[in-house]
C-alpha cells in the first residue's frame, strides 16, 4: 500500500484496511450463518459479495478490479436497502460504508492487498486470534484521533477501569465516545473470562452493550473490532454525536447500569450543541458536556469509571456547577491520579480516572495517586503504561474486602464537606508526599561558589585565547 500513489498517511492505509477487513470478516460470518440457519441470506447482494470478486487470487485485477469497486461496489453498499431478517445487519454495513472511500489508485497492487486479506479465515479462531491481535496493535500504532482533543486510551487503564467496576452479562453498559472500541473489547473479553458459561450469557452480553462515535474512521475502525470479536450484530455501535440530543430527551429507556469511557477533552462542541443542556450546564468544553449527560444516564445504583483532565477538577463556572451537581447525586467515590506521561507523546496534560455509582450523594472521597515505576522517569511509546504497574492500586482498592481502605503515601481520603468549603476543588495533592530534599543550605551555597569560581576561570582562559588569536 505504500507504493500506492493514492494513499497518504497511516490513517488513510488503515481506513482503506478496514473497509477490506470488514467485507472480508463479514461475508465469513454470512458463510457460517448461511450453513447454521436455513433461512439465512446475506444482506449483500451475491456479485458484492467477497467470496465472489475477491476470493480468487486470479480474478479481477488492474483498471477493471478499480472499475468494479468505484463504480459498483461502494455505491451500491452506501445505498444498501435494510429490509426483512437481516436489516441491522445491512444497517451495520451501509453505516460503515457512508463514510468510506477508496484512496488507492492501483488495481495491481490493491489485487496485492486483497489476496492477503483472504488468505485469513476470520471462521477460524486460531486465525481470528492472531489477527485480532494484529489488529489491536494496528489501532495501538493510530493512537491520536486528530486534533480535537481525542486520544485512544492506553490498554493498561481500560483493563483496569473494567475490572474495577466488572461489568456482567444482562447489564447495559454504554461508552458514550466509542473510539476504536477499546472499552468495549475489554468488558467483553472481562465478561466472557468471568461470567460466561452458557449460551444464553452471551446472548445477554451482546444484547447489552450500547456505543456511540461521532466520527467516521473510528466508528469503522471499532465496528469492525466488534465483528471480530465475535459480535453477531455491531450495529449497536452507532455514527452520531451523543451530545446532539437534547439532555431532557433521554428519559427512563435510555438509563445504563455502566458507563466506561475516555470523553474527549481538550476539544471545543460546535456551535448549537451546548444549547441542548440546561442553562446553568452550557459551555462548549466537550469533556463538561458529557459529564452532565452521564449524571443523568446512569440509573440508580448505576456506576461508571471515566478518564478525566486535571483541569475538569479544579475549573471554575460550569465545571464547579458540575462537580456540585456530581457530589450530589453520584457518591464519587474513588479518584485515580495519574502521571502527565501516560497519554505521551500524544499528550502531556494531567489526568483521572474517576469511579462514581448513582443515587446516593459522596460522603467522602479516596484519591489514590499512581507514579511512575521505580527507574522510570516517564511513560512513552517505547516504555508505556502496563497492566502490572496499576496492580498496586488493586491491591489497596482490594482493602475494602478486607475491613475498609487504608490510607497509604500513595492513598488518602477527603470529605464531601472539605470539597465544599473548597469550592469543589478535587484538585487535592498528596498530603503525604515528601518535599524534596535538596540537602544542606551552607552545602549547596558552597558548591554554588565553587561552581561560579571555576566558571570564571575558565571564561578568563577563553579570553585570553581570543586575544592571543587576535593578535595574530
Amino acid at each position: 500500500m505504500r507504493q500506492d500513489v493514492g494513499v497518504d498517511g497511516d490513517a488513510q492505509r488503515l481506513s482503506q484496511l478496514c473497509w477490506m477487513f470488514f467485507l472480508k470478516i463479514i461475508d465469513d460470518q454470512d458463510q457460517q450463518l448461511e450453513m447454521m440457519q436455513d433461512n439465512y441470506r446475506s444482506p449483500i447482494p451475491k456479485k458484492l459479495q467477497w467470496r465472489h470478486w475477491a476470493a480468487d487470487p486470479e480474478g479481477i485485477t488492474g483498471e477493471g478490479l478499480l472499475a468494479f469497486i468505484n463504480g459498483e461496489l461502494f455505491p451500491a453498499l452506501k445505498e444498501l436497502p435494510a429490509k426483512g431478517a437481516t436489516a441491522n445487519r445491512a444497517r451495520v454495513v451501509r453505516s460503515v460504508f457512508e463514510d468510506a472511500y477508496n484512496y488507492m489508485k492501483s488495481g495491481q497492487l490493491m489485487r496485492q492487498v486483497i489476496n492477503k486479506i483472504s488468505g485469513v479465515d476470520f471462521n477460524d479462531l486460531a486465525d481470528r486470534k492472531h489477527f485480532g491481535d494484529l489488529y489491536e496493535q494496528l489501532l495501538n500504532d493510530l493512537q491520536s484521533a486528530g486534533n480535537a482533543g481525542e486520544y485512544y486510551t492506553p490498554r493498561a487503564l481500560t483493563a483496569f477501569m473494567v475490572d474495577r467496576i466488572d461489568p456482567r452479562p444482562g447489564e447495559i453498559l454504554f461508552d458514550p465516545s466509542c473510539g476504536t472500541g477499546g472499552f468495549l473489547t475489554c468488558a467483553i473479553r472481562h465478561m466472557r473470562e468471568r461470567y460466561v458459561r452458557k449460551p444464553k450469557d452471551e446472548e445477554k452480553l451482546q444484547a447489552g452493550l450500547r456505543a456511540v462515535e461521532k466520527k467516521p474512521l473510528p466508528h469503522m475502525l471499532c465496528v469492525t473490532n466488534m465483528l471480530l470479536h465475535g459480535i453477531e450484530d455491531p450495529g449497536f455501535v452507532r455514527h452520531d454525536n451523543t451530545l446532539a440530543r437534547p439532555y431532557i430527551s433521554h428519559g427512563q429507556s435510555d438509563r445504563v447500569d455502566i458507563i466506561l469511557t475516555n470523553p474527549p477533552f481538550g476539544g471545543r462542541e460546535e456551535d448549537g450543541i451546548e444549547s441542548n443542556f440546561p442553562a446553568h450546564f452550557r459551555t462548549k468544553e466537550t469533556a463538561d458536556l458529557f459529564l452532565a449527560l452521564f449524571i443523568r444516564l446512569l440509573k440508580p445504583g448505576g456506576r461508571a469509571a471515566i478518564v478525566l483532565p486535571d483541569g475538569s477538577l479544579f475549573g471554575e463556572g460550569v465545571k464547579t456547577r458540575l462537580k456540585e451537581h456530581l457530589l450530589a447525586e453520584c457518591n464519587l467515590h474513588t479518584i485515580v491520579r495519574l502521571p502527565n506521561s501516560v497519554f505521551r507523546p500524544y499528550a502531556s496534560i494531567g489526568t483521572n480516572l474517576l469511579f462514581f455509582e448513582k443515587g446516593e450523594p459522596t460522603q467522602e472521597i479516596w484519591f489514590y495517586e499512581h507514579q511512575v515505576p521505580e527507574g522510570q522517569k516517564a511513560y512513552s511509546m517505547t516504555k508505556p503504561i502496563r497492566v502490572e504497574h496499576l496492580q498496586g492500586c488493586v491491591d489497596w482498592w482490594g482493602g475494602a474486602e478486607r475491613g475498609g481502605r487504608a490510607e497509604t503515601p500513595q492513598a488518602w481520603r477527603v470529605s464531601a464537606d472539605e470539597v465544599k468549603a473548597r469550592g469543589y476543588n478535587l484538585d487535592i495533592k498528596n498530603p503525604h508526599a515528601v518535599a524534596d530534599d535538596h540537602g544542606d543550605v551552607a552545602e549547596l551555597l558552597a558548591a554554588l561558589n565553587t561552581a561560579e569560581a571555576e566558571t570564571a576561570k575558565l571564561r578568563g582562559e577563553l579570553k585570553a585565547i581570543l586575544a592571543e588569536a587576535l593578535a595574530r
